[in-house]
């Protein structure tokens, strides 16, 4: 299988204040046509360290991909490094010079001297056209191996990947086919999970297997090889399968989707409508359904009751109920719950009350102890929760823990 790196180069990159997406989709690009990923590196705007990043991934890899530093500023030192590193020479491109000034003039502006250096080409390479900035990018065979520079703005490289290089990276992998998908599971542990699973994926090696945790759920996610994308996804579906029949429905997605998404879908299709009742979580639940395109047609409804006096004002929650019980408790959720429902005049109430911390906490009602209830015309039910983690992740599982009620319930 051909074998890839990329290296998105940029000292920005190295701040907690930007992350590198573009390996990110490049990664996906490359797997689906065969190319495995082998390495991401992030250099700064280092001459040595990038030289050497270079010079390692072309004794590595059949495919090198560089993202970025291809501008006309001083700290754009691609084209300088990786001419170095391959031994070749920069030379000034007089067609790539005059597309660039004719690039400013459209633009209205006269080009800055300071942009020649965006013509100098690596000795050998191919220019590679940029619609949509004045960085070209550069493809190259360099031993046996194949070398792309792309620009590092998303709207620039994406365009540029597709248009100029992932055709000819698809002819050099051959017919190897990559295939991918991710199971999420709810209400299960990691250890529960492969406990239950392993005796399955264990007996393959195509499909792989790995096993993730994420803040409020499980992650399986299968990759199969096959000779086409068809013979890739027929072996994932039969993995997938034997897995379905060991999780049953602790399984709530097949192919990636927040549960959200399934919420809704399944809403949806039953013609049921909701609205939401939330305390701790402040609104994290509507904030989520809503964010899934069309939830107009199911979601009608959500109240943040943070008070006392809120729940009692908006929800109709007895005060004598909440007096003798306390907010966080289960008659509290459950009347939450109801209320909401009457109120909105929907099918289903959901609603969530809890502790998030850091403060707030007792030795009977500790941080992290949050109820959930569920309400339809006929039954009303809760779960009690002691979720660990900080307020946001509280938060989250909170969110997630209601969710997943609903889930099983439509179900």
């Amino acid at each position: 299988m051909l074998t890839a790196e990329i290296i998105a180069i940029g000292s920005e990159l190295l701040t907690p204040d930007r992350a590198d997406t573009n390996s990110l989709w490049l990664t996906e690009k490359l797997n689906a046509i065969g190319i495995e990923v082998k390495l991401k590196t992030i250099v700064g705007d280092d001459d040595a360290r990038l030289e050497e990043t270079i010079k390692d991934a072309l004794r590595r890899s059949r495919v090198v991909i560089t993202t970025g530093g291809l501008g006309p500023t001083e700290d754009d030192i691609t084209r300088k490094i990786a001419a170095r590193a391959m031994s070749r020479r920069l030379v000034l491109n007089e067609a790539v010079l005059d597309a660039l000034r004719e690039k400013f003039m459209r633009w209205g502006r006269k080009m800055p001297e300071i942009n020649t250096r965006q013509a100098m080409i690596i000795e050998g390479a191919e220019v590679l056209d940029n619609p949509h900035g004045s960085a070209p990018g550069m493809y190259l065979e360099h031993e046996g191996r194949s070398v792309i520079l792309l620009p590092g703005p998303p709207r620039e490289m994406r365009p540029m990947y597709e248009t100029h290089v992932s055709a000819r990276l698809m002819a050099k992998a051959g017919d190897v086919r990559v295939a991918r998908r991710v199971l999420r599971v709810s209400g299960l542990g990691e250890s529960a999970v492969d406990e239950r699973i392993a005796p399955v994926y264990t007996q393959y090696k195509n499909p792989q297997t790995t096993i993730l945790f994420n803040r409020s759920e499980i992650e399986i996610h299968l990759t199969a090889q096959g000779k086409s994308e068809q013979e890739a996804e027929l072996l994932l579906d039969g993995l997938a399968g034997q897995i379905e029949e060991r999780l049953g429905d602790a399984i709530f997605a097949f192919r990636g989707e927040q549960m959200e998404e399934i919420i809704g879908l399944r809403l949806a299709v039953n013609g049921f409508t909701l609205a939401v009742a939330e305390s701790c979580t402040g609104g994290l639940i509507a904030e989520r359904l809503t964010e899934v395109p069309g939830s107009s047609t199911y979601f009608m409804e959500g109240v943040v009751t943070y008070s006392n006096d809120a729940k009692v004002r908006l929800l109709g929650v007895p005060s004598d109920l909440i007096a003798e019980y306390g907010a966080v408790s289960a008659p509290v959720a459950e009347a939450m719950a109801e209320g909401v429902r009457e109120r909105a005049g929907t099918d289903f109430g959901l609603s969530v009350t809890g502790i998030a911390g850091p403060g707030g906490g007792t030795e009977d009602k500790p941080v992290g102890l949050v109820y959930i209830a569920l309400s339809d015309d006929a039954h009303t039910e809760h779960r009690k929760l002691l979720l660990p983690g900080d307020r946001q992740l509280i938060r989250w599982r909170a969110s997630q823990a209601a969710l997943d009620l609903l889930r099983r319930r439509l179900i």
